[in-house]
């Protein structure tokens, strides 16, 4: 007696839990998931793309957004009397050769800025 009480006991546990189970699964089928919301959302969004039309565009439409191109305006041509002037000038200008003042024969002498230090150890032999 005590072997068949066991028996349907553990017979019912099973039962039990199987339907628990069963129950488990088909409401995990049943709710939506992450993936399916994604892919719900991926759905609603290519169908919003696939409706979407552009306006059409006139040829109005840039007035007031572009400007009207203008020809800039060419440069001055350089007058060929200053240039020969210029020339002139440039000719009678007198070469500065460095080295070499104006005033007399004698050069210019460049002043040493290089201090050299004596090594202590030099001094001291």
């Amino acid at each position: 007696m005590l072997a068949q009480s066991l028996r349907a006991s553990r017979q019912s546990l099973v039962r039990v839990a199987r339907q628990r189970h069963a129950v488990v699964s088909r409401r995990s089928f049943i709710a939506p998931t992450a993936v399916r919301q994604a892919d719900l959302v991926q759905e609603m969004y290519l169908r919003e793309l696939k409706n979407y039309k552009p306006p059409q565009v006139k040829q109005t439409d840039a007035e007031g957004h572009v400007q009207k191109f203008n020809m800039p305006k060419p440069p001055p041509s350089p007058e060929e009397s200053d240039i020969a002037n210029e020339l002139k000038t440039y000719e009678t200008q007198q070469v500065d050769i460095e080295g070499q003042s104006s005033e007399g024969g004698s050069a210019v002498v460049e002043e040493d800025w290089f201090e050299e230090e004596e090594d202590e150890a030099h001094a001291v032999h």
